[in-house]
């Protein structure tokens, strides 16, 4: 018997497997016919098909906000991507950890251990992914000592300090990689009257996504269509403005870091300002989020070595020393 390991992201679906590491990490999107409701294709295959996609085929995001938002599309997306992980592989019934946002209601976490169940699951631990990404990103958790994450994710970003092996206290809030997007969507069509997709607003984010310091002289060409004639049309956006667009997003973070922060206990509180905060998650990436956090914060801010598969990381460490999983 194997165990696996799911990272149930609202942009991404990691599996671990135990003893091999990371066999999956692939895009959360099914492709579905629209008329049949049958599923075409998941993952990567089927996120090349948002925004491009003919009348009858849909891609959807089936996770909102850190939450199943569509049940049965999810669970079909994991059944395809639980027997692509095992491949050639001979599993029988799996355990499976699967991580989820920190406040998820126990009624949706009942939902995803019953979507578990359904796909093969021997036995199935729900664990609170900003644990699991502190396990994934190194810290030693099970010490008498405060540690403090930050897990950016797609749809939330959830906030945690850990001591003896728990979350003291936790938080979460839903504006993660998501909301970056869709602000850059927002702030090019109400300055350029120009609309642009998804697609195209992550790729503005990779490239000259900034939240401290930008620098104007930084451009970047994008397309989209002009909403004034309609047709297809090109301009040209500095980090400058990006900076503009996403820093009331990020100071919004900041806001529930200090909200956690101040319900913390003074001796755990004493431990952060020495050891200072990590950040895992895709959203750790963005250009001059650390130097905001430090500035606001004043405290010390890391981020972890593999942001993106802290969470994996993390599910497999667990499962190796399952002494570390809530029972």
């Amino acid at each position: 018997m194997r165990d696996i390991g799911i990272d149930l992201g609202t942009a991404n679906v990691l599996i671990y497997v135990k003893g091999e590491g990371i066999v999956i990490n692939e895009p959360t999107v099914v492709a579905i016919d629209s008329e049949t409701k049958q599923v075409l294709s998941v993952g990567k295959d089927a996120n090349q098909m948002l925004g491009r996609t003919p009348g009858k085929v849909r891609a959807i995001k089936p996770l909102k906000d850190g939450v199943i938002a569509d049940f049965e599309y999810t669970e079909a997306m994991l059944n395809e991507f639980i027997l692509r992980a095992k491949g050639k592989r001979v599993f029988s019934k799996p355990r499976i950890l699967i991580c989820c946002p920190a406040n998820i209601t126990s009624v949706e976490k009942n939902a995803i251990k019953e979507a578990a169940e359904r796909i093969g699951a021997k036995k199935v631990f729900i664990e609170e992914e900003p644990k699991v990404a502190a396990v994934g990103a190194g810290m030693d958790i099970e010490k008498p000592s405060g540690n403090m994450v930050v897990d950016i994710g797609g749809g939330t970003t959830d906030i945690a300090i850990l001591s003896l092996g728990g979350i003291v206290n936790s938080d979460s809030i839903k504006i993660a990689g998501n909301s970056f997007d869709s602000a850059i969507v927002d702030y090019v069509k109400n300055k350029y009257k120009l609309l642009i997709g998804e697609r195209t607003a992550e790729d503005v984010k990779f490239n000259i996504g900034n939240v401290y310091g930008g620098d104007k002289n930084n451009k970047m060409q994008i397309k989209g269509r002009d909403l004034s004639t309609g047709l297809p049309s090109m301009i040209e956006i500095t980090e400058k403005e990006i900076e503009e667009c996403l820093k009331p997003l990020a100071i919004d973070i900041v806001k529930v870091i200090k909200r956690v922060l101040e319900k913390t206990p003074p001796e755990l509180s004493a431990d952060i300002v020495d050891k200072g905060m990590v950040l895992t998650g895709g959203g750790a990436l963005l250009k001059g989020l650390p130097e905001l956090f430090e500035e606001e914060l004043k405290i010390p801010i890391y981020i972890a070595e593999s942001p993106l598969t802290c969470v994996a990381e993390g599910c497999g460490i667990m499962l190796e020393n399952l002494n570390l999983i809530d029972k």
